[in-house]
């Protein structure tokens, strides 16, 4: 297999390509060697995608290990959360308030009071929040539907783009 980059390659080839097009041989000897360069770049090309598809690879593997440890994670604060609510109910249930302790000091405290809302309906209008509104944004669905059936947007056109697919 050649060393040679795969950009290298392609730029050999288009070199070869306009070398030979403006060469008076025939188009058998054309054919011919455009065909030898274009099977090392389809070879280049294919283990260029196959390295690709090894990353992609390495990447769905990280994104499901990513998952599976944020739900172990979660699954640790939560059983975090119902031992210390354990504790603190015990503690509370016998009348103790401090353990001290040679790794740390168990203290049960008071948690600044905090509002409660009985009924949301009733409160006046001075204590609610008004949330703002969000900034118009473009409908690009119905801006592409506009231009497809014939209509002039100004400001927006469409635009056609490629993507390389491997199967």
């Amino acid at each position: 297999m050649n060393d040679l980059a795969l950009y290298q390659l392609a730029g050999q080839y288009e070199q070869a390509f306009l070398k030979l097009a403006d060469s008076d041989l025939d188009d058998q000897t054309i054919d011919d060697t455009l065909e030898g360069l274009e099977g090392e770049l389809q070879e280049k090309c294919t283990s260029v995608a196959a390295f690709v598809r090894n990353l992609e690879s390495s990447a769905d593997a990280i994104k499901e290990a990513e998952i599976q440890m944020a739900a172990r994670r979660k699954a640790i604060e939560k059983r975090a959360e119902r031992i210390r609510a354990y504790l603190k109910d015990n503690m509370e249930r016998c009348g103790i308030s401090k353990i001290d302790s040679p790794w740390f000091k168990l203290a049960i405290q008071s948690n600044p009071p905090s509002v409660v809302i009985d009924d949301a309906s009733t409160l006046p209008a001075d204590y609610m929040r008004q949330p703002e509104v969000p900034p118009p944004a473009p409908d690009k669905k119905l801006i592409a539907q506009a231009i497809k059936d014939g209509f002039n947007v100004p400001g927006a056109h469409l635009e056609q783009s490629t993507r390389l697919v491997i199967k």
